[in-house]
């Protein structure tokens, strides 16, 4: 089996050695070169026909829900939502694939991506692409999405144009250019809408064998549209509440917040500043009381073996010190 060996640094990718308590100061040189930008992303040409059509289709399929409830397809609805929200996109698109914040076996790195592929957010090329160009000018002019540009704007309207502005490649080249190499994630990349087409089909007919028509419906528009829409507004959420309402543990160079909320619907991401103070954290929760459901799955992978050399630590010697527990 193929492992992960890109050994992460001693300390997080911001620039600073501020302390730790509420009151530190975080500088961060940011890159100047970070087009496009938001205005000029924003013209008719640069429209993501793809990108509208997807969500425009999931949103308008959310309407018979009403129609089509079971307890079933409620019940199915919520288990994958943790299942491709937490685990897909929380735990392997971001704190596995963008940041890195663990090392694991390359069988393990392919299945956390099929999962958050499953999230219906794109696939783990663009994904993690604007949320790494996201960290590398956040709220800043070329941040794919910062509420700079609107409310709106950075919960869903930045998605209806191309972050790439037209030329992916190179975008891809410049801000994945170890997922770009990695034929297995261009694979996920073409494989994206028949995956979704499988899968859907896939509980339709679960639902048409154990029920017939009418339960096999319910789980298309719950288990499928239903899930697919509640998990990208909960994802939204972080990238425009949690930059606009909420509390600061750290000061950043963005307008990151902690939002409580946002942490519950979208399973621990919403300790934001947390998040942008020590990006390659694997723990998001830093508070007692900053619960983080995906860092309980972390944990548990952690326990199994599947998971290991994972950052939970904001400097070397708090590394020490969480090492030393473990070992006791």
């Amino acid at each position: 089996m193929s492992t992960v060996t890109a050994t992460p640094p001693e300390t997080r990718p911001v620039k600073s050695t501020a302390p730790l308590d509420a009151n530190s100061t975080v500088k961060e040189s940011k890159q100047k070169d970070v087009g496009p930008t938001a205005e000029e992303r924003r013209r008719w040409g640069n429209v993501s026909m793809w990108a509208v059509g997807w969500l425009a289709l999931a949103h308008i399929v959310v309407l018979a829900a009403p129609f089509t409830f079971t307890w079933t397809g409620l019940i199915v609805m919520l288990g994958l939502h943790w299942f491709t929200g937490s685990l897909g996109i929380c735990l392997g698109y971001h704190r596995l694939l963008t940041h890195t914040g663990m090392k694991t076996y390359g069988w393990v790195r392919y299945l956390f991506a099929t999962i958050g592929t499953l999230a219906g957010e794109g696939s783990p090329l663009d994904w993690v692409a604007d949320h790494r160009k996201h960290h590398a000018c956040s709220d800043q002019e070329g941040d794919p999405h910062s509420p700079n540009e609107g409310g709106i704007w950075s919960h869903m309207f930045w998605l209806a144009f191309h972050t790439h502005n037209g030329e992916r490649k190179e975008y891809l080249q410049r801000w994945v250019p170890d997922l770009y190499k990695d034929r297995g994630m261009r694979v996920l990349d073409v494989l994206f809408l028949p995956i979704h087409i499988a899968f859907g089909a896939a509980l339709f007919a679960v639902g048409y064998l154990a029920s017939g028509v009418e339960l096999g419906t319910s789980l298309l528009v719950w288990g499928m549209f239903v899930r697919l829409v509640t998990v990208l507004h909960a994802t939204w959420l972080v990238n425009s509440a949690s930059h606009m309402w909420g509390y600061r543990n750290y000061e950043t160079t963005d307008d990151s917040r902690n939002n409580w909320l946002v942490a519950i619907v979208a399973y621990g991401e919403g300790w934001h500043n947390n998040h942008h103070a020590y990006p390659r954290m694997a723990k998001h929760g830093h508070k007692w009381w900053e619960f983080d459901i995906t860092w309980q799955a972390i944990r548990l992978l952690r326990a199994t073996g599947l998971v290991w050399d994972v950052v939970d630590y904001r400097n070397a010697a708090e590394k020490q010190e969480n090492f030393a527990k473990r070992a006791a």
